[in-house]
């Protein structure tokens, strides 16, 4: 299985080759998306003015989450959350909230989580991380 990053997603939106794909070549069921992604996303497009683009990006946005499958936010990635916030504090590296808790929905469900970013998930013990870029 597979979690998207919000910024695999925004590579989706964007309509990147390798990401587009290399979503093609899986499974729906295998690719999912966390609660905190949705958030991200619907944040940057609701703080953009009225334009075309806007309304491209929400197009695109209904498009690719209408596609995918959601991965809640239960007890597990709750317990993954307070584990990887206290091993990043422990290591003096710290990273938003929200991407902990992007990185915590993929150990909770030992999925890969696919990033464009897989330095900033590093420090991260007994995460899988990869890039489709």
């Amino acid at each position: 299985m597979y979690v998207l990053d919000t910024n695999a997603v925004s590579a989706l939106m964007r309509g990147e080759t390798a990401f587009v794909s290399r979503l093609k070549s899986q499974s729906r069921r295998d690719v999912v998306l966390p609660q905190p992604v949705l958030a991200e996303i619907e944040f940057g497009i609701a703080r953009l003015p009225r334009s075309a683009r806007k309304r491209l990006l929400r197009a695109r946005w209904e498009l690719i989450s209408g596609e995918l499958g959601r991965v809640a936010w239960d007890d597990a990635v709750s317990e993954c959350f307070g584990s990887i916030k206290a091993e990043l504090e422990h290591k003096g590296k710290l990273i938003e909230d929200i991407d902990i808790a992007i990185a915590a929905h993929a150990m909770a469900w030992d999925a890969t989580l696919v990033s464009a970013n897989t330095k900033h998930f590093a420090g991260i013990d007994e995460i899988v991380v990869e890039s489709w870029g």
